[in-house]
């Protein structure tokens, strides 16, 4: 069964809480994959760069990895994220990571190193011919400083092994190309929350979300109006979060979204270093937010 079966509606890149020693919270974890999981959404993506995977340990990973499917249970898709600019090094960890109950392995595009196109298209040949699970691209050009044309994902998209893409470059032209020129059974989804509804209309499969985190309910009813054809619905719940979109991203993902979720008392508001807490006035905002905003 192809992914865009599989994988169409809400996914939701979760965050990953720790405790006041900075270790990984899997109390709290479990908690929030509960949370979500009962919220209705579609499918679980762990090890994301919202789940701040550049600051976990390869043992951190692989426990966090085993601990999401025990609490998961079967009950939605899990994928797991697999990315970074050592083409070699993920190729070993595609190898070595526990993905046997894997649906799929997320991959965003190599950041810092700004290779080529032919360089991105050789990169992720090389981790679909390695990776045991079907592989989705991620282009998010504003954190890797590098896009990936829609040239380059429609080339990637005749490998066997690379069933999906999630998007988040907003341009609505490239993401449009993909869309049109991908194979029929090929998964497209959006890696931004704010642009997801009007993206759908355009063709889009669903999403990959932050705000689900958080508001898993009331965001995955979005979506699947969307997909259903009831934009009237779909965008009056949209605009309805458009200031906690505002908020989530303002300072920094995923400190926007803990903050968030630590005023709903389910994490702690604890980031690892580079990332820091929001500042106090936006934690404010977000309270209020919080207390006037139900997810129904």
């Amino acid at each position: 069964m192809s992914l865009k079966k599989i994988l169409s509606g809400t996914g939701v890149a979760i965050v990953t809480p720790f405790n006041e020693k900075e270790e990984v919270d899997f109390d709290a974890l479990g908690g929030l994959l509960k949370y979500i999981v009962d919220g209705g959404v579609e499918y679980i993506v762990v090890l994301g760069t919202t789940g701040e995977a550049p600051v976990l340990s390869r043992e951190e990973k692989i426990e966090i990895i085993h601990y999401t499917y025990s609490k998961v249970n079967g009950k939605v898709p899990v994928v797991v994220g697999v990315g970074g600019n050592n083409t070699h090094a993920l190729m070993k960890d595609l190898k070595e990571f526990p993905l046997e109950k894997a649906t799929a392995v997320l991959s965003a595009c190599p950041y810092y190193s700004k290779p080529s196109q032919e360089g991105i298209i050789m990169h992720y040949e090389a981790l679909a011919d390695h990776s045991p699970r079907p592989l989705i691209l991620y282009n998010i050009p504003g954190r890797t400083g590098k896009n990936m044309t829609a040239d380059t994902t429609i080339r990637l998209s005749r490998h066997p092994n690379i069933q999906g893409m999630k998007e988040s470059s907003g341009d609505f032209m490239q993401i449009m190309q993909v869309m049109k020129h991908v194979p029929e059974d090929f998964l497209v989804v959006s890696g931004d929350d704010a642009v997801t509804v009007p993206l759908i209309a355009s063709g889009l499969d669903g999403v990959i979300s932050v705000a689900a985190n958080a508001y898993p309910r009331k965001f995955s009813s979005m979506i699947r109006n969307a997909l259903s054809g009831d934009f009237k619905t779909a965008t009056a719940i949209n605009f309805s979060f458009l200031d906690a979109y505002d908020m989530m991203f303002a300072e920094n993902n995923p400190a926007g979204i803990k903050a968030f979720l630590s005023e709903m008392k389910l994490i702690n508001n604890i980031c690892r270093l580079p990332l820091v807490p929001v500042s106090a006035s936006l934690q404010e905002r977000i309270g209020r937010f919080v207390k006037d905003f139900q997810d129904k």
